[in-house]
């Protein structure tokens, strides 16, 4: 029988958490400005560190919200599915059946997706996109970090104007 009186070493988390908008300085007022592109939505990457792990099962993760989303007011389009059957060597078209997207019709779109996970050094990366009826308004991003040790960071936010 063997024993042994060492302890096993416990690894300390750190608990940094910031947020980096990816776009310049705040203004005087402490707001960010980002310019919508000609699209219906704008693509933008926020980014941000959280404290590094030594091991995968640590990462942070990090939720996300916004105060604004939009709402789907079409159909979104539809699909065509074509059916070819293979016949005498060559291909033969059969038929082509239309399906229309109706179901999302009302549906909430976040300007911002839920969730990120960090890296093992820290880096977090989220994707933001506004559309082109929100110019002009100014938009909150608030995030928070739960790190693996379950400390919950306290929320941090950003404010957006959309230009």
């Amino acid at each position: 029988m063997f024993a042994s009186c060492e302890k096993e070493e416990q690894i300390v988390l750190g608990h940094d958490f910031e947020i980096d908008a990816r776009l310049g300085d705040v203004d005087i007022n402490g707001y960010y400005h980002l310019e919508l592109g000609q699209d219906w939505q704008t693509l933008h990457r926020i980014s941000g560190q959280v404290s590094e792990v030594e091991n995968e099962y640590e990462l942070t993760k990090v939720r996300w919200e916004s105060s604004h989303y939009w709402l789907i007011g079409d159909t979104l389009g539809y699909i065509v599915h074509q059916n070819w059957t293979l016949n005498d060597g060559g291909y033969l078209y059969m038929n082509n059946d239309t399906s229309y997207v109706t179901w999302f019709n009302g549906a909430e779109v976040r300007t911002i997706n839920e969730t990120c996970y960090s890296t093992m050094d820290g880096e977090i990366n989220i994707m933001f996109a506004p559309v082109q009826t929100m110019e002009g308004d100014t938009i909150t991003i608030s995030g928070q970090a739960t790190f693996a040790d379950g400390y919950i960071s306290e929320p941090k936010k950003i404010e957006v104007i959309l230009e």
